[in-house]
């Protein structure tokens, strides 16, 4: 597998071959759904809350009287069949996380990236801390190497220079490469490493853990 390294002015400058074990593993679809789900699962508050009759705060007063009105008999204005009244069996808060073992994830985020690279939608640029804190040469590039489509893009811890003409761009979204993740991987056109980063992304689905995971767990297709 190989990826398009381009330099800072977007202009192309070789192929990298990028390691197999990270970018050329089979997809697995089940654990990238499932990593995907757990994902926006434990991005939920679970905050959310309704009153039941017994928390509504209502007149104790019966309602009208038992017999004659030609109405069923009712005694209090807080049941859920009332405007004004409880919720019945409404949301309550609770706790949405999910866990998932270490290599699941790792399978996961390798799967992710390897369907991008089967697609040819993984790029590289060379040193790209050299464009310095302009928004409008980092937007050059990706007009370059990314015309109308959206991108994300790795950084290596620190880059802060980087991140200063990144977070103005629109359709653009940058990530640490630590906190790489199924859901940006998978819900942008194109995903764009710096090579320090390619080196970080590498030394953590590194082959070492991939063949840890390969021993542990299996390979089924959903």
């Amino acid at each position: 597998m190989h990826a398009p390294v381009f330099d800072v002015k977007g202009a192309r400058l070789r192929d990298q071959e990028l390691p197999d074990f990270v970018f050329g593993v089979e997809p697995n679809r089940f654990v990238m759904h499932q990593a995907l789900v757990r994902q926006l699962a434990n991005a939920r508050q679970g905050t959310h809350d309704s009153q039941t009759r017994g928390e509504v705060s209502r007149t104790t007063k019966k309602w009208f009287r038992q017999k004659g009105t030609g109405n069923a008999r009712h005694g209090s204005r807080r049941a859920p069949n009332f405007v004004g009244g409880g919720v019945a069996h409404g949301p309550h808060p609770r706790d949405y996380t999910q866990r998932m073992p270490k290599r699941m994830r790792r399978l996961a985020l390798r799967s992710a990236l390897s369907t991008k690279a089967a697609e040819q939608s993984v790029f590289l640029v060379e040193d790209i801390a050299a464009i310095g804190p302009k928004t409008k040469d980092m937007a050059n590039l990706f007009n370059s190497i990314c015309p109308d489509c959206t991108a994300l893009v790795l950084l290596a811890p620190g880059d802060k220079i980087a991140q200063r003409s990144l977070r103005n761009l629109a359709n653009i979204k940058y990530v640490h490469a630590g906190y790489l993740n199924v859901r940006d991987i998978l819900g942008h056109d194109r995903v764009i490493l710096p090579l320090d980063a390619l080196e970080q992304v590498i030394s953590h689905l590194g082959e070492d853990s991939a063949k840890a995971d390969s021993n542990g767990h299996g390979d089924g297709e959903a």
